[in-house]
């Protein structure tokens, strides 16, 4: 099987057509605490991978912070939305594609694995987890839940257990150390429950918890 038919085209559709909703979306969401948490626990000026970054928002802010990003999304019309509004060099990549192993200090996986096909998940966080360098910080926001679904808009969906997470997790060495919960409505205008993980590969530190606002899909 192929990397585009990897990616679900009428996901990436949905999010070529409706750009300029999505971003207005973001913009009214304000302040990320769990982008502010990941900020203070990467390595200060490390090189950040944006996995999935939709208009550029949160890459914009991480470069404004100093840290070295390498932005990506599967959307050819969010890449252009990153480009025009940040001035953020951006590829256009799906998961599939290939990544630099033991490279980053950070991945912002901010709401855009739950895209992935659920029979691919295990293996995309292995995969990922092996693109951090050692102490590097994962970080991944995605909808709580069971099963697969597609939303009002025609979007795929993959939903796990916080213990699930915590499974594919602890499979990749990763270590969780910091989680926010929450319920918000996306861009559907459907209200779902979601988790944001972040985790150092290699490390044992003992995790916290806390809630915030999402900016999730």
């Amino acid at each position: 099987m192929t990397n585009k038919q990897k990616t679900d085209e009428e996901t990436v559709a949905v999010y070529d057509a409706r750009v300029g909703d999505y971003t207005r979306m973001i913009e009214r969401t304000g302040d990320n605490p769990a982008l502010i948490s990941f900020m203070e626990l990467v390595r200060p000026g490390g090189i950040v991978l944006d996995l999935g970054c939709g208009p550029g928002n949160s890459a914009a802010i991480l470069k404004q912070h100093g840290f070295d990003v390498e932005a990506v999304d599967a959307s050819a019309a969010m890449v252009q939305a990153a480009s025009d509004m940040h001035g953020i060099a951006v590829r256009q990549a799906t998961f599939e594609d290939d990544y630099r192993d033991n490279a980053y200090d950070g991945i912002w996986a901010n709401f855009s694995l739950l895209h992935a096909p659920r029979e691919r998940f295990s293996d995309l966080i292995a995969k990922f987890a092996a693109c951090l360098r050692e102490q590097g910080v994962f970080h991944l926001g995605t909808k709580l839940g069971t099963g697969e679904a597609r939303d009002r808009l025609g979007r795929y969906y993959a939903y796990y257990s916080r213990e699930e997470l915590m499974a594919y997790f602890h499979a990749g060495g990763l270590t969780p150390v910091r989680e926010f919960t929450g319920e918000s409505a996306g861009l559907s205008g459907e209200t779902a429950s979601w988790i944001e993980i972040q985790a150092r590969r290699g490390d044992e530190s003992s995790n916290g918890s806390s809630n915030g606002s999402s900016n999730g899909a």
